[in-house]
């Protein structure tokens, strides 16, 4: 495991939120040995000005310094890591005039490097590892620049026009080649970077067995009405026609859905159906249990190529509370060939959730649980740190 470094993350996201993140998962793992610094995704004057006026929730005094921007948060495994909130940047996400995107783009870079210098500075955070996650805007201004010993960049994501712009696409294609290292969370991300990176591995989400095995069956539920259970945020990736298509065909089952709203259009279509329900997202703690009342877990993706790159922690998570998986082929899971249930079509789809309801067993529950057992966090983060510790002894910048 990983020791005695200094780890500063770029990071794309929040710490906080309502479902788990990797990013956070393995860095709080991390934190125990190594210190460890988490720059959220700096927020714009437009996000402040909402901020000020109630319409999101966000940490005014922080971002103007009325507040301490940089903070020691407890983890919610118990380490120690140091939470820094950038001062607002200039918003750069509608402008399409070339010149004028540059020169926000140098305003915004140069203010956030001078940040995380006095952040070295004042912590004397030397021989830094920069660990970049999915946040190559940033990642590739800092390159050189924090007098780091090396450049990770951890992609949990892929990128396509439907998400991303033109601009960005080409940004992370750079950031790649020049970082020394890319550490992916599937086999169809890393086969796409290793294009631009040699140096490119692949370390796959986990799950918290802590969290999820007070919560595992022990047998089957004796729900009168059986679940068909979703968690996670309801977007584009969501194949509506699918599920519109299953509450059809299976009425006699509860179709429910826990998760930020992100595409209305789902809600739409399917809360015309007795046998669906909607729910809104809950903190990562809170979601054990609610699995626990499902009788089988699904994940309906769509067939699309940017899908192609997920790796859903999801699967683990149903998995370590004893579910049957019924999902999609949306991507090449090959490690869960012999435990989850992959379908090709609406019909196979519906067939197979009402095979593993019908057929689950308590032997069948227990052949999943340690399964999941496998795919701890902590077998992650330990994979994660030994490849960091690989490529920093490698690194001969110092």
């Amino acid at each position: 495991m990983l020791k005695g470094k200094n780890i500063i993350c770029i990071s794309y996201t929040t710490w906080e939120g309502e479902y788990t993140k990797s990013t956070v998962q393995l860095l709080s793992l991390l934190a125990f040995q190594n210190t460890v610094v988490f720059i959220e995704y700096p927020r714009t004057y437009k996000d402040l000005i909402n901020g000020i006026r109630g319409k999101t929730k966000i940490p005014v005094k922080r971002m103007l310094g009325l507040d301490k921007r940089v903070k020691t948060i407890t983890s919610d495994l118990g380490s120690e890591v140091k939470h820094v909130v950038m001062p607002p940047m200039l918003p750069t996400g509608s402008l399409k005039n070339e010149s004028l995107l540059s020169r926000f783009y140098n305003f915004n870079t140069n203010k956030y490097k001078r940040e995380v210098r006095k952040i070295q500075k004042k912590f004397k955070l030397k021989d830094c590892i920069i660990l970049t996650a999915f946040n190559p805007v940033y990642g590739l201004a800092m390159i050189g620049n924090l007098d780091e010993h090396i450049n990770i960049y951890y992609c949990y994501d892929g990128m396509d026009l439907n998400r991303n712009n033109a601009r960005t696409i080409e940004l992370e294609k750079e950031f790649c080649k020049k970082v020394d290292a890319v550490i992916t969370t599937s086999d169809y991300l890393n086969d796409d970077k290793k294009q631009y990176n040699k140096n490119s591995v692949v370390v796959k989400n986990g799950v918290d067995n802590s969290l999820f095995a007070p919560h595992s069956k022990k047998s089957l539920n004796t729900n009168p009405k059986k679940i068909v259970g979703y968690t996670g945020s309801l977007d584009y990736r969501f194949d509506i026609d699918l599920i519109e298509y299953a509450a059809q065909q299976l009425p006699e089952y509860i179709f429910e859905f826990t998760g930020g709203i992100l595409n209305q259009k789902i809600v739409d279509r399917l809360s015309k159906y007795e046998n669906v329900i909607f729910k809104p997202a809950v903190h990562a703690s809170e979601v054990p249990p609610l699995v626990a009342k499902f009788d089988v877990g699904i994940i309906p993706y769509v067939l699309l190529e940017i899908n192609k790159n997920i790796y859903p922690l999801k699967i683990n998570e149903y998995l370590a509370i004893g579910l049957p998986v019924v999902m999609t082929n949306f991507a090449q899971l090959k490690d869960f060939e012999n435990i989850a249930n992959v379908t090709k079509s609406k019909q196979e789809f519906v067939k197979q959730i009402k095979s593993q309801v019908e057929n689950d067993s308590e032997e069948l529950i227990m052949k999943r649980i340690e399964f999941a057992k496998t795919n701890s966090w902590e077998s992650r983060a330990e994979l994660f740190g030994n490849y960091i510790e690989t490529f920093f002894d490698k690194n001969k910048k110092h």
